[in-house]
């Protein structure tokens, strides 16, 4: 009889008895692949968004309106769209190790030289050509954390991955406060270090992905003949309950009418995000604060924001529940939007922020089990690509009308009101798609 492991899910979850062999089998998982790709995604996200805090001094010096900043930020989703797909597609093909390598150093080529714009053109070309660099990252990643976790497993691991978006803004934001006070230094402006320094590290760390990144578990050295057994066979089990239900092509799968559902909740998802995410600076900075104290206060919703997405993620493994977990926070976001709109006092603002942000991380920590789960390979490759290719035009949507609102009312509370009811509209499309959890969690011969 083989040993077992007490395994507890969450606080308050029943312990559920697993054999040793998957206890180590995911315990080496993780220690190998999570931290390294959180580390990775985290200057995915720093040199997609630090645009926000280059903006604090940028936008003046370059005479940017609000239009122009908002036409700036957004059309890096334009080049991220029309390359998304055939990015995953890629990676499907040549492997993660190699692709992600590719992805990384041209992202970070590209985020340094944003130093080097002096106008509109230039503004919008590099912000433009960073959208294609970077397309097909985090898509990628989703459809590689499949070939390593069973579905029991994604929930959790697709949040520590997550993680890397609050925890970019929770240090990446005091950070990009501070390098704003590198003005003059060499001649160059404060925004400009801003770009170059935050960019280097991720041509560096490109580089180190190719070589550790293991692209399948069968070429996995550091795990035992035991552990890739087990893995395999937990994998392929899985992988043949969704085939025996419907086995997709990708043609089939791109248009599903659940994919098509699943990206426009994500749009509405996304458009929240990014909203808060470029404009969320800048309404700090009005409540009178100094670019390091922007840099610090920005961070505060986010702080909170990262755990509760561990938390959230957790609980749906553990209860085996996926709508609640991903409707929920979806209404809690556009109500907490809502209310910000109409609140003057700085600290109440951050309040109703902060529980907005709560509701993004814990929609982000799930959202993903949801398209996963009944889709692999190439129809998975080019499905999650779709999804996060249509949600992310809502990056170009939600920055866009925050600035256009701003631009027509001088107020940019008044944007968040109408940003709140894309997240609305996308907690009700998931509430009426619904999810097969027991096709998710089937499991041949248990």
């Amino acid at each position: 009889m083989s040993q077992t492991t007490t395994y507890t899910g969450s606080a308050g979850a029943e312990n559920i008895n697993k054999p040793d062999i998957e206890t180590s089998t995911i315990r080496a998982i993780s220690w190998r692949l999570i931290p390294f790709l959180v580390l990775a995604y985290f200057f995915s996200y720093l040199d997609r968004v630090n645009l926000g805090f280059a903006a604090l001094t940028m936008n003046a010096e370059l005479k940017f309106t609000p239009l122009i900043f908002s036409w700036g930020a957004g059309i890096f989703f334009i080049g991220y769209f029309i390359f998304e797909v055939p990015s995953n597609l890629a990676l499907e093909k040549f492997g993660a190790s190699r692709w992600i390598a590719r992805i990384m150093v041209t992202w970070g080529i590209i985020s340094a030289l944003m130093a080097l714009v002096n106008g509109v053109t230039s503004f919008y070309a590099l912000r433009f050509l960073l959208g294609v660099a970077e397309a097909g990252f985090f898509p990628g990643i989703i459809l590689y954390l499949t070939y390593w976790y069973p579905a029991e497993y994604r929930g959790r691991f697709l949040a520590a991955f997550a993680i890397a978006v609050p925890v970019s803004t929770v240090i990446g934001a005091p950070i990009s406060g501070l390098l704003l006070g590198l003005d003059g230094a060499m001649g160059l402006k404060g925004w400009q270090w801003l770009f170059i320094l935050e960019g280097i590290p991720s041509v560096l760390l490109g580089i180190v992905t190719w070589f550790y990144l293991t692209d399948k578990p069968e070429k996995a050295d550091w795990l035992s003949a035991e552990q890739k057994a087990w893995l395999k066979g937990r994998l392929d089990s899985e992988i043949a309950v969704k085939r025996a239900a419907k086995h997709m092509t990708l043609g089939e799968a791109l248009s599903s009418p659940k994919v098509i559902t699943l990206s426009l909740v994500y749009f509405g998802f996304v458009g929240a995000l990014y909203g808060m995410q470029f404009w969320l600076p800048q309404i700090v900075k009005a409540f009178g604060l100094s670019n390091a104290q922007t840099g610090f206060v920005t961070a505060i919703p986010y702080l909170f924001g990262t755990v509760a997405m561990i938390l959230w993620a957790r609980h749906s493994d553990a209860t085996r529940e996926r709508v609640m977990h991903v409707g929920a926070p979806m209404i809690l976001i556009a109500v907490a939007l809502a209310i910000s709109s109409y609140i003057s006092d700085p600290t109440m603002t951050m309040v109703a922020l902060t529980f907005a942000a709560i509701g993004v991380f814990c929609v982000f920590g799930v959202f993903w089990t949801l398209p996963t789960s009944w889709l692999s390979g190439t129809a998975a490759a080019g499905a999650i690509a779709l999804i996060n290719s249509i949600g992310n035009l809502a990056g170009f949507g939600g920055p866009y009308l925050i600035g256009w609102v701003k631009e027509a009312t001088g107020q940019t509370s008044t944007g968040l009101l109408v940003l709140a009811v894309l997240p609305l509209l996308a907690g009700i499309l998931v509430f009426i798609g619904g999810h097969e959890t027991k096709h998710e969690f089937a499991e041949p011969g248990r």
